[in-house]
Formats: structure tokens, C-alpha cells, sequence
């Protein structure tokens, strides 16, 4: 059976995940801030109280983890701050988009590294908002400068961890629509958007390592 963590769990995004991932047999471990009565109801081991941008959260999630050798590990937990615009810059919120959306995967990748073994992959849930060349409407500049870092240190890990036989996807998942959005609105529910990103990371290869794609399946710009 295959063991799967996923973060940021409790909603949108994340919950359609694990739900896909139970609906296939796996066993989760679905780490949050705060649980969800639908999170609840798929019979996922869940661990609350998870903040991906605190030593705590990271240290929570190693302890769940165990010695267990972890087959998928899904970094979905994200924030967006709307607003960001010049002469009006929210810098708490740059902030601490780039602690939870860049600094939190990679710090979680990082301690749980050995429990990643030949065979596991690693995905991180991005944006094509952090495509340098795809911006050309400007603004969020905390959301974008996050996952343009995030990006960043996908494709670093993809490199450092290939020697291990790990395999890491840089996934934008479409806009979605999940709490996150809000009234900023969405086109892709996020069961279909689950279905979309699991299917790119089965198809997930060490050759393929470190591409940005979208989930439909379309190589994205950096």
C-alpha cells in the first residue's frame, strides 16, 4: 500500500487529494492547521496543528511520519495575500507568503528526506503565477515572488535528490476554485484538479524531474 503525506489537507485542493488518494487504497497522512468534518469523514490519518512555516509544524508531521518510508509526499499547504500593489505593499504578507509557499516545502522535502527512498516522488503545488515569463499583468507581487522561488527549489531538488531515485513534479493545478480564490472566482473544481495532478505525478519519471507543468498536462514557461 502506498504511503502518502499530503499537507494543507483540510480543504479545497488538498482534501480532493486525499480523497482520491483513500479512493485509490492508499493510506494518507493529511497534515493541517485546523481539521475539517470532511477530512474526517475519508478515514485519512490526520494531524492537526500543522504550520509548515514553524519549526513545530515541520517537527510534527517528521514525528507522524515515523519511520514509515513515505511513497508520495504532496506539498499543497499555500496562502495568498491579495492587494500587493506599489506605493500600498502589504510586506508582512510577502513576508510570509514566501516562508509558507517557498520556505515550507522545501524545509518538509528537507526533513523528510531519509525517509524518501528509491521509487518516492515529491510534488510540489505551485502557480503559474510564479512563471517570470508568463507575468504580464504585474501585481501580487508576494504570491508570485513565493512560487517563483518555490519553483526555484523544485528544480534544485530535483537534481539533489535524483542520486536517491526521487522524482519531483512542480505542478499548477489550474485556477481553482477553493476558499483561497474567493471571489476572485475559479474554473476547475477541485476533485477534477485532484484527478489532474495525481495523473501527472503517476506519469512522473526521474527523467521527467523538475519540469513545471500544468495539470492538464502542458510543459509552463519559467
Amino acid at each position: 500500500m502506498t504511503f502518502a503525506v499530503v499537507t494543507g489537507s483540510n480543504r479545497g485542493i488538498g482534501l480532493a487529494l486525499v480523497r482520491e488518494l483513500k479512493s485509490r487504497g492508499h493510506s494518507v497522512l493529511a497534515a493541517c492547521r485546523t481539521s475539517s468534518p470532511e477530512l474526517a469523514k475519508l478515514g485519512a490519518e490526520v494531524i492537526e496543528g500543522v504550520d509548515v512555516s514553524t519549526d513545530a509544524g515541520l517537527s510534527a508531521i517528521v514525528g507522524a511520519v515515523g519511520e514509515r518510508s513515505i511513497d508520495l509526499l504532496i506539498n499543497n499547504a499555500g496562502i495568498l495575500v491579495w492587494g500587493d500593489a506599489l506605493g500600498a505593499l502589504d510586506v508582512d504578507g510577502i513576508r510570509k507568503q514566501l516562508e509558507v509557499n517557498a520556505l515550507g516545502p522545501l524545509r518538509l522535502t528537507d526533513a523528510l528526506r531519509d525517509r524518501l527512498a528509491k521509487g518516492s516522488k515529491v510534488a510540489l503545488v505551485t502557480s503559474r503565477m510564479g512563471s517570470i515569463e508568463d507575468n504580464s499583468s504585474g501585481g501580487a507581487y508576494g504570491y508570485r515572488m513565493s512560487k517563483a522561488a518555490l519553483n526555484m527549489a523544485g528544480k534544485s531538488l530535483a537534481i539533489d535528490l535524483k542520486g536517491r531515485g526521487v522524482a519531483v513534479a512542480i505542478l499548477h493545478p489550474g485556477m481553482v476554485k477553493t476558499d483561497m480564490v474567493g471571489t476572485h472566482g475559479g474554473q476547475v473544481e477541485p476533485d477534477e484538479a485532484a484527478r489532474d495532478l495525481l495523473a501527472r505525478i503517476d506519469e512522473l519519471t526521474l527523467e521527467t524531474s523538475g519540469g513545471f507543468w500544468h495539470a492538464k498536462g502542458q510543459r509552463l514557461p519559467w
